[in-house]
């Protein structure tokens, strides 16, 4: 019996991209949002995150007095210092544990680009179960999740939204419900858009009384790894010249904003672990046959089926939200008269505009810090003066000025603005 190639043929079921991601420089937060004083050492060279409980034991070890001045520091909230230099000397960074594990692993430092003795609340960047640098899957998918949203609303004829969820209607809704809004921010989107745009979708031949939720959603097709973590690696360019990529760093970050002249205006400081020039991988998965098999209740049509179509959608969201920040730090003027008080950096943005000169968009997404309300949410197709409404009704008010009025930058090692976060470039491998 012969068996002819299209029998031996199955039928393309998933279909994956591995991706390349890169970003002059990233943060996304960790499960703890803030770093106590005894949860980190920073000096001139490193900033250093101890393993607690290899630490804790060594302290033991040496003397049980030790690790009660250690957790009575803790209690106190003050730093670990005088007690690591009391049991380990000078070289307490290389310190290491009765089997050898190191108390300071090298995974679990940063470069310190700031004045150590500045640094206050300390938020870290996420870390794998092996102390890994790495950006999550469900950041990645988050992201292109607001992008298909965004998507969607914007070109709401092409895709077939129902009109009660358009943004004209959206925008009416928000406007008759602004008074209560902020005990239901958390999940006004859902009932705005976001269930209607997502979950109202059923699987051709099931049954049609389905409870919308999470077996609803057509998101459930998409499949978004975890990157690979972020090692830090050295590499020689063309040029002879060595760059570092996925180089952990510590350093100040300036929240700005403006005075009603559009003169600069500083509003704090924060100090963040971030990564500089992120070079990594992650990988999309498409069910294509679940995604074929979804139909939604009042006919809306899903507006992507591979992944070159999702990184469409997300580049045609990075270039708004650049549109924005062009013209956002066009206005905004330096300010370098707030520089006469020593703590406050010179309001010199010149680095930033110069960084968003280009009018195409040379990045495909956002993430992490520095997305902001442009970046997480479909505020760009709303009218400027509902979106100021929401944030002085949900947010820090700010009457009168433009929603979002405030930004992050990342200062360099001289404390000069140099950097904006969270841009990413995503390339099909």
């Amino acid at each position: 019996m012969t068996t002819t190639n299209n029998a031996l043929t199955k039928p393309e079921v998933y279909k994956s991209g591995r991706i390349q991601i890169s970003s002059p420089m990233l943060h996304i937060g960790s499960e703890v949002p803030k770093l106590s004083p005894f949860e980190y050492i920073a000096t001139d060279q490193f900033v250093y995150y101890p393993n607690a409980e290899v630490l804790a034991r060594s302290l033991y070890q040496r003397h049980p007095s030790l690790l009660e001045d250690y957790l009575y520091t803790i209690q106190q909230r003050q730093s670990i210092l005088p007690i690591l230099e009391q049991a380990f000397g000078e070289n307490w960074p290389q310190a290491k544990g009765a089997n050898g594990q190191p108390i300071f692993p090298k995974t679990s430092r940063s470069l310190c680009q700031t004045d150590p003795k500045q640094i206050s609340d300390l938020r870290p960047m996420i870390r794998n179960g092996y102390s890994q640098l790495y950006i999550p899957g469900s950041s990645i998918k988050g992201a292109i999740r607001t992008a298909i949203t965004y998507h969607l609303l914007k070109n709401a004829n092409q895709y077939q939204v129902p009109t009660q969820k358009r943004i004209s209607a959206i925008e009416l809704q928000l406007q008759e419900t602004m008074g209560n809004l902020k005990q239901k921010v958390k999940s006004i989107d859902n009932a705005l858009f976001m269930d209607v745009l997502f979950n109202e979708f059923g699987i051709k031949g099931d049954r049609s009384d389905v409870k919308n939720g999470s077996n609803t959603d057509f998101m459930r097709a998409v499949k978004v790894s975890d990157s690979e973590p972020l090692i830090k690696r050295k590499i020689t360019l063309k040029n002879g010249r060595n760059r570092v990529e996925n180089l952990p760093i510590t350093s100040e970050v300036l929240i700005s904003s403006y005075y009603p002249d559009y003169r600069a205006k500083y509003r704090a400081s924060i100090y963040a672990e971030l990564v500089r020039n992120v070079q990594t991988t992650f990988t999309i998965t498409l069910d294509l046959d679940l995604l074929g098999k979804m139909q939604h209740q009042q006919g809306m049509t899903i507006p992507f089926n591979s992944v070159a179509d999702l990184l469409q959608i997300c580049q045609a969201f990075a270039q708004d939200q650049w549109d924005a920040e062009h013209d956002y730090w066009q206005d905004v003027q330096n300010n370098p008269q707030q520089h006469r008080h020593s703590k406050i950096p010179n309001l010199d943005f010149g680095a930033i505009r110069d960084f968003y000169e280009p009018r195409i968009c040379p990045y495909a997404l956002r993430l992490g810090w520095g997305s902001g309300m442009n970046g997480t949410t479909v505020g760009l197709l709303l009218n400027e003066q509902l979106r100021s409404q929401l944030r002085d009704t949900c947010g820090n008010k700010a009457p009168g000025f433009e929603a979002p009025k405030s930004r992050r930058t990342v200062l360099s090692l001289d404390r000069t603005i140099k950097f904006v976060p969270g841009w990413v470039k995503l390339k099909v491998l």
